[in-house]
């Protein structure tokens, strides 16, 4: 079971896994302090996972590579001395927290299945295991789909590869909310950087490009027009709306962070028994055309719950935005139940989420967005968090402390 099934893409040949990729396979080993044990399964001596796996490490950690089939000699050679366990299959591997594969899948679902099931096994309770496969649809990537329906907590598309794959980690059983405290948020290949400190939403990259390529469209097909100044022209804004900046999380663990940019627009206590029968305190924040619309988890906790419930879309700084089309993603932390309500708006129609129900969110960590003008409201319990703003204030999402724990 050391070898997993492939099968070569037309034109293409075999699906080769680079940089951005091997870093989302292994974000779970990077973001977890530790001490944890890695399994990376099928790995070779060139392999990005491998130099990804490596560099993800903490110290105390441990780390078990089986080869892929006639790599054995090579990786054990290059691994000589290391942290590394090499071992001959799958058999002799010991349970890991993180189980890596490090070449995409490809075949058949029921051979995609059976070689999943194998996996598997290899899990701690609560451990996760990613794996990849072609962004195409086959027998492979649709189990994979299939699977992630169920048990996925992230999942990734990474367009800057070749061909582009989609890299899956799934939990089969649950993990402890109290994990999420010791995480760092997890690397996002879809969130594509242009400095050091400054990264674009992939949204606001394919925004962009068909902004482009109607600028180009027109340019061909009227000539004599200067209409396609137009969508080039707004092609810049537009991805500059997607901006998506580095932030700096505070470390003090009792702040509760702002889920998004914007302007306070309540802070009160109200009760709602769709999230308890207890008091809560919300914090309710408006976001401008003009602000950063990535939303971040306002506290370390897992996701147990996720619904979208319809309605109307107001403008967001309207009282009637309360029954606006809205997301609800309620994480269980260490001091209770904490939910966060994604709400549209006048013009923002469209919510992305991507924490499904089972994933660890850390503090200050990317888990969605909204298109354009909205709202994010957080509701903490009363009788365990104070707030720290008040209405009119400028807030940044991951970084401004909203509430604190009592």
């Amino acid at each position: 079971m050391t070898q997993p099934p492939r099968r070569p893409v037309p034109l293409l040949g075999e699906v080769a896994l680079g940089e951005r990729a091997a870093r989302a396979l292994t974000t779970e080993l990077a973001r977890h302090p530790g001490p944890k044990a890695g399994l990376l399964v099928a790995a070779t001596a060139q392999s990005p996972v491998l130099a990804a796996a490596l560099a993800g490490l903490w110290p105390g950690d441990t780390l078990t590579a089986v080869p892929l089939l006639g790599a054995g000699d090579e990786l054990r050679a290059q691994l000589a001395g290391g942290p590394v366990r090499v071992v001959d299959s799958l058999a002799e591997a010991d349970p890991a927290d993180v189980v890596v594969l490090a070449e995409p899948l490809g075949g058949t679902a029921e051979a995609t299945r059976g070689y999943l099931d194998e996996l598997a096994k290899h899990l701690t309770p609560g451990g996760v295991l990613a794996v990849a496969a072609l962004a195409l649809p086959d027998g492979a990537a649709g189990e994979l789909a299939r699977q992630a329906a169920f048990s996925g907590v992230g999942t990734d598309l990474v367009l800057r590869n070749t061909p582009p794959v989609r890299v899956h980690r799934l939990r089969f059983t649950p993990a402890e909310a109290a994990v999420a405290t010791r995480l760092a948020p997890a690397y996002r290949p879809s969130s594509v950087p242009l400095t050091g400190t400054m990264h674009v939403d992939s949204n606001g990259v394919a925004a962009a490009g068909i902004a482009l390529g109607l600028a180009g469209a027109l340019r061909v097909l009227r000539p004599g027009s200067r209409l396609w100044m137009v969508p080039a022209l707004a092609a810049v804004p537009v991805a500059a709306f997607f901006r998506d900046p580095e932030r700096e999380v505070p470390a003090d663990a009792d702040a509760v962070v702002a889920a998004s940019d914007g302007t306070v627009l309540s802070v009160e206590r109200l009760a709602d028994t769709r999230l308890g029968d207890g008091e809560l305190l919300r914090v309710a924040v408006f976001l401008s055309v003009l602000d950063v619309h990535v939303n971040r988890s306002p506290v370390a906790g897992r996701v147990v719950e996720q619904w979208v419930e319809d309605g109307g879309y107001a403008p967001a700084m309207k009282p009637a935005a309360e029954h606006n089309v809205a997301a609800y993603t309620v994480l269980d932390t260490e001091r209770g139940r904490v939910t966060v309500v994604q709400r549209t708006g006048l013009v923002a129609r469209r919510i992305v989420h991507r924490a499904p129900v089972g994933s660890l969110l850390a503090r200050g960590e990317r888990f969605g967005l909204i298109r354009f003008g909205s709202r994010t409201d957080v509701y903490l319990p009363a009788e365990a968090a104070r707030a720290t703003v008040s209405p009119g204030e400028k807030v940044t999402g991951g970084s401004t402390v909203i509430a604190r724990w009592r």
